[in-house]
């Protein structure tokens, strides 16, 4: 095997790839060969390096050195200068040089990488990277020395809950699966990733394959079956590939199929795409689908365990539970326990998004608090604006004002304070944030994502939806508040799946920690946070205005009139409250009211 003195990781997350990645990757691939370096520098595709803002990247190691903002034509120079020279391009690297110790750390003090271990470090697409970071030790010390029931006993050990949302011990669930009698069974991974603004699977799919395929091989020597499937939405094509890939690579080395590692264990994996159904989530739905049947949600019990896939029973996990397991088995269910709280073992992947500073993937500890997410991890509030609510759980969680900002997450608090863990979308919201506004976009989406089997669902939604966009319009009458109360009670009690039971989450919260800006909306027709059109006004301060017509003249509706160096005037029924005409103004006389 070559020896290289440098090994060049060229991010190709979808981000970098607009901005030319590929192009990036091929010049510099040229530039090596001509400058005979060949022999002395291997070149990587991997997955997101850093936030992928100022792409192309590329990491170089040993060095440790993060180059962005990269083009074809630096391509020359960078190479002359670092691998030729040995000195850095300096004005190609990051503002801040990353050292190799601190990249395979955490980029913050509070976070501990477990799940994202691999993730911008090793190629995705070659097994050899993931084999030289302990990949598939874990299954061969499983297959080698433990019996089927004592890896059930060391998930157990451990603590580790599924991370698909709901948060139920994953050893009991391989437990009941493997103590079913019929046969065959399956193993399934959950890749259907629907959360607006969510991408840890994807993230790991991109980035680590090996260890969610590593995950699912033992999970299917514990509860015995021999025929796995990840479903994946076809949203994710680059994850779809990169799967697939892996796992080409692990049959051929002997990881997948008949007789694995000698060991008379078989066990086979395929991908099976979704459609791109939010309700697919849901593991009944998601079961029908792969049976080529529509993605409709089933009663339960039976529960998957007893009858699951093709009737038979079959176990499912989402990607970040199946990539936790190679590394419980390797370092032991002490060491993983002893991270977290009481209940919620590990670590947790989110997808922290909205109006902060430093939005993107982490992954912290469970007990870290929601101000140590935001403040310490995010950076703190866009443009320093106060904090007004953060959104737990996705589309299906709740709302958690100010007073939250010292909850420890895991499941149990955040279930306490009306809130639920979800697969890990964090959501944060500024002082500036209308409340009613954010609870008709997140009805607007699971309304549309509703599959219509369930009359709660299907109608209850619609309901609420057009209560909520009637509030925003400006014209919310008397018993709106209570009315949806009463939808949200009878929805989530009656719906069939997850989907309905946890859409009326966000309404609820925000009406109980946000109630006056409901009575705010309907009784005074106003919006406290100048969000909703048909609530505000846009006017001229009389003297402030120097009636240069820059307004007037950049106004699509000519809404705005006025002789020149006169103050103008906006015609409250003509405007369409696009707010160009404060974008455009250079003396802030315009204001909304």
């Amino acid at each position: 095997m070559a020896h290289f003195r440098s090994h060049v990781l060229v991010c190709v997350d979808p981000e970098c790839l607009n901005k030319g990645a590929h192009d990036v990757l091929d010049a510099f691939q040229d530039e090596i060969v001509a400058q005979g370096l060949i022999d002395e520098v291997q070149v990587l595709e991997t997955s997101r390096i850093g936030s992928c803002s100022n792409g192309p990247e590329m990491m170089v190691y040993p060095d440790g050195v993060h180059y962005v903002g990269l083009t074809t034509y630096d391509i020359p120079y960078l190479v002359e200068e670092h691998f030729l020279k040995g000195r850095i391009a300096a004005k190609f690297v990051e503002e801040k040089k990353i050292t190799v110790d601190e990249e395979l750390s955490a980029p913050t003090a509070k976070e501990i990488r477990v799940v994202l271990r691999n993730c911008g470090k090793i190629d995705p697409e070659n097994i050899e990277d993931y084999i030289a970071e302990d990949g598939y030790q874990a299954l061969g010390n499983v297959l080698t020395q433990n019996k089927p029931e004592e890896v059930i006993e060391i998930v157990l050990k451990s603590g580790l809950r599924g991370r698909g949302g709901a948060g139920f011990p994953t050893g009991k669930k391989w437990q009941f699966c493997r103590a079913s009698q019929a046969s065959p069974k399956f193993v399934i991974c959950n890749a259907d990733e629907g959360d607006p603004g969510a991408f840890m699977n994807r993230r790991v799919l991109e980035g680590d394959p090996h260890s969610v395929i590593e995950g699912m091989i033992i999970a299917a020597y514990a509860i015995g079956s021999n025929q796995g499937y990840i479903y994946c939405r076809a949203e994710y094509p680059i994850a779809v590939k990169t799967l697939n890939i892996a796992i080409e690579q692990a049959r051929n080395f002997g990881l997948l199929g008949k007789n694995i590692l000698g060991s008379s264990f078989d066990f086979d994996l395929e991908v099976r795409m979704g459609a791109g159904a939010f309700v697919c989530g849901e593991e009944t739905a998601l079961m029908a689908s792969i049976e080529g049947n529509r993605g409709e949600p089933h009663p339960r019990p039976p529960f998957p365990a007893v009858k699951g896939l093709f009737g038979k029973p079959s176990n499912i996990n989402n990607v970040e539970t199946y990539a936790n397991v190679p590394q419980i088995i390797l370092k032991g269910a002490d060491w993983y326990a002893s991270m977290g709280t009481e209940k919620s073992k590990g670590t947790k992947t989110f997808a922290l998004a909205g109006d902060v500073k430093h939005t993107g993937l982490i992954e912290v500890p469970f007990g870290i608090t929601l101000r140590e997410i935001i403040y310490d991890v995010g950076g703190g509030i866009k443009e320093d604006k106060g904090f007004k609510a953060i959104q737990t759980g996705g589309p299906m969680g709740g709302c958690l004002p100010s007073e939250y900002l010292d909850l420890p997450v895991d499941y149990e608090e955040l279930a306490k304070a009306g809130s639920i863990m979800g697969s890990g979308g964090l959501v944060v919201m500024d002082e500036e944030t209308c409340m009613v506004d954010i609870a008709r976009f997140f009805m607007e989406f699971t309304q549309d994502e509703s599959c219509g089997k369930c009359t709660p669902c299907r109608v209850g939604t619609r309901r609420i939806l057009e209560i909520l966009e009637r509030i925003c319009d400006g014209k919310g009458k008397n018993g709106d508040i209570e009315t949806l109360e009463m939808l949200c009670s009878e929805i989530s009690e009656t719906s069939l799946c997850g989907l309905g039971q946890g859409a009326p989450n966000p309404i609820v919260s925000i009406l109980q920690h946000f109630r006056s800006e409901y009575e705010a909306h309907i009784y005074e027709k106003r919006c406290p946070s100048k969000v909703c059109k048909s609530l505000i006004r846009y006017e001229i301060i009389d003297g402030t205005c120097t009636g240069c017509t820059v307004c007037a003249r950049n106004c699509p509706v000519n809404a705005i009139s006025g002789e020149r160096r006169q103050t103008h005037l906006i015609d409250p029924d003509a405007c369409v409250r696009c707010g160009i005409c404060m974008q455009v103004c250079n003396f802030n006389a315009i204001v909304i009211n």
